[in-house]
């Protein structure tokens, strides 16, 4: 390999490794509205004791995180939010497949904009739901292609924005791995 190869083999390593990864979002104080099937009656919140009422689908974090934050308003569902951004949702029986969807707004409560959400898997169901982000502060999700059995549930994770970094960081990186590149070339012995 020559050392032009290996130093543009060090600088495309460097690129690679240099950019962040989302991280958790923490949903410790977030105030949640939710929507089921785009409405807001059809979600009931932990706040107002699962009660059809005006406004019980919004509602914070269980302070015990022993619990569901909502129900469905027919009892198909329960949804399991933690102080970490973990989303899951579980089914109360077995499910027929259907056209089920939710919505999560979490206004201005983030300490973080919403900047990743990614599926990380399912139990008891299958299938995979589809993910979206609506905006900084809101989620959606579409679960018709998920199977549900009886306690079935899937997971996903809420994240911030992966951070990028400074171009001049990277740039200073790939320097330095040139110059180790360069000292670590093959001297020629001269006679």
């Amino acid at each position: 390999m020559t050392i032009k190869h290996l130093a543009g083999a060090l600088a495309l390593a460097a690129l690679g490794t240099a950019g962040a990864h989302a991280a958790p979002i923490s949903l410790q104080h977030a105030i949640i509205t939710a929507t089921y099937n785009g409405e807001a009656a059809a979600m009931l919140g932990l706040d107002h004791g699962f009660a059809a009422e005006p406004g019980s689908n919004t509602t914070a974090l269980d302070p015990t995180g022993t619990g569901v934050e909502f129900l469905t308003a027919d009892f198909q569902f329960g949804i399991d939010f933690t102080a970490d951004g973990a989303l899951t949702v579980i089914a109360n029986g077995a499910i027929p497949t259907g056209a089920y969807s939710m919505r999560f707004d979490f206004g201005s409560s983030l300490a973080a904009p919403i900047g990743a959400f990614t599926f990380l898997g399912n139990s008891g169901s299958s299938g995979n739901p589809a993910l979206s982000i609506v905006d900084d502060h809101t989620i959606s999700l579409d679960l018709s292609a998920v199977q549900w059995t009886e306690f079935g549930s899937v997971t996903a994770q809420i994240g911030t924005a992966a951070a990028v970094p400074e171009p001049s960081s990277v740039a200073l990186l790939v320097a330095g791995l040139m110059g180790l590149a360069f000292a670590w070339r093959p001297r020629r012995e001269r006679h």
